[in-house]
């Protein structure tokens, strides 16, 4: 009787172990599928409102900062609420969420796409906050921007808009090169984005 009864318990417990397995892989697949429905800009949209002045500005100001249109930052907040990025006002940021996915989603969702040497403005390793803890290359990357006074290899920004843009706003600027090591970078490069990007961060979460 006794073996029986162990028996069924052991039964019982795996089958609630497989039933809630199953279910955490539909959530992940189904979160990874919203994932990879958002777009590039939507990243540049919440790096914006995570920024000092960026997390008071309408979504006007924020489509004209960004060159973007009022409408298409509207309706990238969208996106990134369904991914549980940013709240259903669209106004506070899942710090948690963004960067759980900058860490560990970024490079697959949105990689980093490089071209020829070109001139434009620095990014990765050759700009603020990453360039200070990097000593060992000499290779300089840029975004393209025919005002640029840097020359080095293309890195794709995640939004045609992104060298003007950041050249406006310091903090931005900054958010985006960490976003591009995270993107392309190697393993130390990567824990330096890391720790920078937890700065930005805890001064979003202290300044709520």
């Amino acid at each position: 009787m006794l073996n029986y009864l162990h028996i069924s318990i052991v039964i019982t417990t795996f089958a609630a172990i497989l039933v809630f397995a199953v279910r955490e892989q539909k959530t992940k697949s189904y979160n990874l599928l919203i994932f990879c429905n958002m777009k590039e800009q939507d990243l540049v949209v919440l790096l914006k409102k995570l920024t000092s002045r960026g997390r008071s500005l309408s979504l006007r100001k924020i489509a004209e900062e960004l060159g973007m249109s009022t409408s298409s930052v509207s309706i990238s907040l969208k996106r990134s609420a369904m991914a549980q990025l940013v709240d259903h006002r669209l106004k506070r940021i899942n710090t948690l969420a963004l960067q759980e996915f900058m860490v560990h989603g970024l490079a697959y969702v949105f990689p980093a796409e490089t071209g020829r040497i070109i001139r434009g403005v620095p990014t990765y390793v050759s700009a603020s906050p990453i360039k200070e803890h990097v000593t060992n290359t000499s290779n300089q990357y840029v975004w393209r921007y025919a005002k640029g006074e840097a020359r080095g290899q293309l890195i794709k920004p995640l939004y045609p808009s992104v060298p003007e843009a950041a050249l406006r706003d310091e903090e931005l600027y900054q958010l985006l090169v960490i976003a591009d090591t995270l993107r392309m970078g190697r393993s130390r490069e990567k824990e330096i984005a890391i720790a920078e990007l937890n700065k930005h961060i805890q001064r979003y979460v202290e300044n709520q």
